[in-house]
């Protein structure tokens, strides 16, 4: 059902320190900030070359990332993501086994303008799990 590993999020206390550690010390290529305020939060990708790191801070009062900053004020990773063909099918097929889905259960649209869907952390070993939407054409070769 999963697809390959779209990225690794890393909750950050400063976006800026980090951006700069992944850019100038390990020589990373990385993007501008770009604000989700649908998901309360601020990304940088770092991008590598079989995946990308996302870097997350808090965007608003209401951010899921202040809660996870507050038990790890260092930062620390807060979750992967896995491609998949068919969000809607994937979904009610985890359902199905008994994962949750975060939220209301309906998707919405991630960093990249796909739709995307988190999974309870407790269903998965304690961790955070994204799926997001990549049809097969979009998939790199």
């Amino acid at each position: 059902m999963i697809g390959r590993l779209n990225h690794v999020a890393i909750a950050v206390p400063n976006l800026e320190k980090a951006t700069e550690r992944y850019h100038l010390t390990l020589g990373a290529e990385v993007s501008e900030p770009q604000a989700l305020p649908d998901h309360g939060v601020t990304v940088v990708f770092v991008q590598l070359e079989n995946t990308k790191i996302e870097l997350l801070h808090p965007l608003g009062e209401n951010s899921p990332i202040t809660g996870f900053l507050a038990r790890h004020p260092e930062g620390g990773i807060h979750h992967m993501c896995f491609e998949v063909n068919d969000l809607a099918d994937a979904a009610a097929r985890l359902v199905a086994s008994g994962a949750r889905i975060l939220g209301d259960g309906k998707p919405k649209v991630g960093a990249h303008g796909l739709p995307v869907l988190f999974l309870h952390p407790k269903d998965f070993d304690g961790t955070l799990i994204e799926l997001e939407e990549v049809k097969p054409e979009m998939q790199p070769a």
